[in-house]
């Protein structure tokens, strides 16, 4: 018997010489264990392809929120500005024609294309625009590949009926959505069957086993992983621009591949085919190849692992390169021991003798011991980032979903432990039908492992939330009082208990600006018997002017206002404004 085992002829010693009629004896085959295995594993892959629909069934959430904006949402401004400003959470990328603002009276107020820098996006208005309200529609790609997608109003002078948005702005169509986690799981499916089979093949396949099945294995693995990523190219243009599935122009796939996610995605093809160059020595059985060949397919190889974080979450992480890192480690520790397993219970437990398993299973008990203890460290790590807190991991889909991931991973990791014991104590008499069991047992849980890691990637982590929470929440109250001679737009700026700014901006009916003579201000809240507090004034411009007062208490407060336009005439106009 000859074992290609670097490191095992040791364990090899004592059987150097077997009697002639134990020579190479394959274990024999049990009943029907082959219909069992497929069952076991056709089953799994539906769980997990189950779990991957059922993932993104709601709307696609962004990955990015819009945290600010200049003019801020739902404010009103005394003219109108030259630029909107819109500020993300993470770093953003344009389509071209989905930015626009539309003036009040519905036709386009922006002007020459948008700029996008870092996490900014500028759109350039055109002079002269009307007062009202003004709609600011937005439709970007965030830095982890998804499109973010929404509208703000802001007013210039007085608010009037905003502009209707197109149909549809922010949607996704629905059959887009379906398919890119689907292609994600099968993508990961593929690797498991491209990652771990090689280094099996490579490094502790007995060479007078025939290598017909598990190169099959491989190729299927190639092809999946490279239809996958052709699948994802092809999506992303619909999902970008929320077209169908077969609206996509030549322009639409010219905007992907000219992406950050086209280059990573043409960078991962272009290092699989040339893998599977490589690999067509060792999968024909011409031997290992060459050390150099081996270890270019391991740079290959990490640099295949690569794109995958390259497109997702951890590429907007507040530590982008510890995430990239560290998910790329999570997912090689998973390829290699979901693809040895495959490789034990479909190929050696069935066909290797019990010499050859004698030098196999301790090497490979080994590599899963290292492989199952880098997945706890990485997905850790990977947690602790997204997640951020105990409140994220109970209160959002994200949190729950990975709390189901550690379950099942939990359990998975038993089987492997027992595994682990298996094979130190199992005896040569007492064959494999045990841990074979098991492993397909592990083989079926850790598909659907993998069906809700394709559901996590389409889900935006707490702390996406927490940031589009934040952004969500305004507390200033902007409001505008009139009377039969003057319209008063009044801001109060943080609305909270202790000190606070006033903005009173004065404009004739039909929203043009009115010079004031004098302006006068109190606060009351008569509720707790707090009398008028008279608010110290400042002139800005003539029909401008702000103040700041300390409101000792929350609640209802009465704001009165007094405006002076010449000698004879004034105004005196009152709102309650809530304090919290």
């Amino acid at each position: 018997m000859n074992v290609d085992l670097p490191g095992a002829a040791d364990r090899l010693a004592p059987y150097a010489a077997p009697p002639a009629d134990d020579r190479r004896r394959p274990v024999p085959a049990r009943g029907r264990p082959g219909a069992r295995r497929l069952f076991a594993a056709a089953l799994g892959l539906l769980a997990g392809l189950f779990c991957v629909l059922l993932g993104p069934a709601a709307p696609a959430a962004a990955h990015a929120a819009l945290v600010a904006s200049d003019p801020a949402a739902e404010t009103i401004v005394p003219d109108a500005p030259n630029k909107v400003t819109l500020t993300f959470s993470e770093s953003v990328q344009l389509i071209s024609g989905k930015i626009q603002v539309l003036a009040p009276d519905g036709s386009r107020a922006d002007q020459g294309e948008p700029q996008a820098t870092g996490n900014t996006v500028v759109i350039p208005l055109r002079s002269g625009g009307g007062r009202g309200t003004y709609l600011v529609s937005y439709r970007v790609v965030s830095a982890d590949s998804h499109p973010v997608a929404g509208s703000l109003t802001f007013s210039v002078g007085a608010a009037s009926t905003p502009p209707t948005e197109s149909e549809g702005a922010d949607s996704v169509d629905p059959v887009v959505r379906g398919l890119i986690p689907v292609g994600k799981y099968l993508g990961y499916v593929g690797l498991v069957l491209l990652v771990g089979p090689v280094l099996v093949l490579a490094l502790l396949w007995p060479h007078r086993l025939p290598r017909r099945g598990p190169a099959r294995l491989v190729w299927t693995g190639i092809a999946l992983v490279l239809g996958s990523t052709v699948l994802a190219l092809w999506l992303q243009a619909p999902y970008t621009t929320g077209s169908g599935l077969f609206e996509v122009s030549g322009a639409d796939l010219r905007d992907v591949l000219g992406s950050t996610f086209g280059a990573v995605m043409l960078v991962r093809l272009g290092v699989v085919v040339a893998a599977a160059f490589l690999l067509r020595p060792l999968l024909n059985g011409e031997g290992g190849g060459s050390k150099a060949d081996l270890a270019l397919l391991g740079v290959l190889g990490v640099a295949a692992l690569a794109t995958w974080p390259l497109t997702g979450h951890p590429t907007a992480s507040p530590v982008a390169g510890v995430s990239v890192v560290v998910d790329a480690i999570h997912l090689g520790a998973m390829a290699v021991w979901l693809g040895g397993l495959v490789m034990l219970v479909g190929f050696l437990l069935r066909l290797a003798d019990e010499r050859e398993l004698g030098a196999i299973l301790p090497i490979w008990s080994r590599w899963a011991a290292t492989a199952v203890a880098a997945l706890i460290i990485a997905g850790s790590v990977q947690a602790l980032i997204e997640v951020a807190s105990l409140k994220g991991l109970v209160d959002s889909t994200y949190g729950r979903l990975i709390l189901v991931k550690i379950g099942l991973a939990g359990v998975v990791i038993a089987m492997a432990a027992f595994s682990r014991k298996l094979v130190r104590s199992r005896r040569a008499e007492s064959g494999p039908g045990l841990l074979r069991r098991v492993v397909i047992a592990e083989l079926a849980v850790t598909a659907v492992v993998l069906g809700v890691t394709a559901a996590l990637v389409q889900i935006p982590p707490p702390r996406t939330a927490t940031a589009a929470e934040s952004a969500g929440t305004s507390t200033t109250i902007s409001k505008t009082i009139a009377d039969d001679s003057v319209s008063l737009q009044v801001d109060v700026f943080p609305a909270t208990v202790g000190n606070n700014s006033l903005h009173l901006y004065a404009y004739t009916l039909d929203n043009k600006p009115l010079p004031v003579v004098e302006w006068t201000a109190t606060a009351a809240l008569p509720a707790k018997g707090i009398e008028p507090i008279e608010v110290p004034l400042l002139r800005i411009t003539d029909f401008h002017a702000i103040g700041d007062i300390a409101l000792p208490v929350a609640g209802e407060w009465t704001l009165k206002f007094t405006v002076r336009t010449s000698d004879i005439d004034q105004s005196t106009l009152t709102m309650t404004v809530k304090i919290s």
